[in-house]
């Protein structure tokens, strides 16, 4: 995408770093499920896995919507976070340390993807995409759920028992 020159523009160009994000995500999330001790941790990130494919199918629905194809540059952000998940994966830590670390790493996910979905819902709204704010309102209710229950779990048990 060269120029952007409006609002529309920026919409498309934000979608399609959600897009790669969430495609980054989706491949990245196997790895941290495999790595993690807690069973209930084990469960949030496998609900997340099957809420991120399905955000991948609301966005080709609105892509397709809009008639535009969500292939781009790579989200440089989520490759980050990934990184530093990936490089967290590769140190000899204790158990429980992992799970909390993984914790982090996971919010720090969630905190990028409620920043970008709460951007894009906010332009659709103002270019009138009604139904597209509605379906992108949905995935960031579920990025917020998800870093709720991280919050909670994290409180409620893996930092209780990273504390030994």
């Amino acid at each position: 995408m060269g120029s952007l020159k409006k609002l529309g523009d920026l919409f498309e160009y934000q979608l399609k770093d959600i897009y790669s994000a969430e495609q980054q995500l989706k491949s990245v999330i196997p790895q941290m499920i495999k790595s993690v001790d807690s069973k209930k941790l084990k469960q949030v990130l496998n609900d997340h896995l099957n809420e991120t494919k399905t955000q991948l199918d609301r966005l080709n629905n609105i892509s397709h919507d809009l008639d535009i194809t969500l292939t781009s540059e790579r989200c440089k952000a989520m490759k980050g976070l990934i990184s530093e998940a990936e490089d967290f994966l590769s140190k000899e830590t204790e158990t429980n340390i992992l799970d909390a670390g993984l914790i982090a790493a996971a919010q720090r996910i969630e905190h990028y993807e409620i920043s970008a979905y709460s951007t894009v819902v906010e332009y659709a709204k103002a270019l009138g995409y009604q139904e597209l704010g509605r379906l992108l309102e949905q995935s960031l209710r579920e990025e917020r759920n998800t870093n709720e229950k991280l919050t909670n779990l994290s409180i409620d048990m893996i930092n209780v028992k990273a504390r030994v």
